[in-house]
């Protein structure tokens, strides 16, 4: 379950920290309130790649972590184990 994502200076957002709680949410707002933006930047922090242009301007990089609980998912706690990742 996604816990956490932190963005920072990517496109249009300085910083931002939301924090997830147990059940179901959702994303909602005006068209370019920025929830594309969230979604493209919690693919980041999985893996995608990214495209030239995403760090805010005026700024040298941008910074997107997200942190999961996987205490319930046994294939996630697995895949990390038979590639050496430490599951904390």
């Amino acid at each position: 379950m996604l816990e956490n994502l932190t963005i920072k200076n990517y496109v249009i957002v300085s910083e931002l920290n939301l924090t997830f709680s147990e059940g179901f949410s959702v994303l909602t707002g005006e068209t370019g309130a920025g929830k594309s933006i969230l979604i493209d930047a919690l693919s980041l922090a999985l893996g995608q790649r990214s495209e030239s242009g995403v760090v805010r301007k005026n700024s040298d990089k941008a910074d997107i972590s997200a942190s999961f609980d996987i205490k319930n998912n046994k294939f996630a706690q697995e895949w990390l184990s038979e590639n050496e990742f430490d599951s904390e």
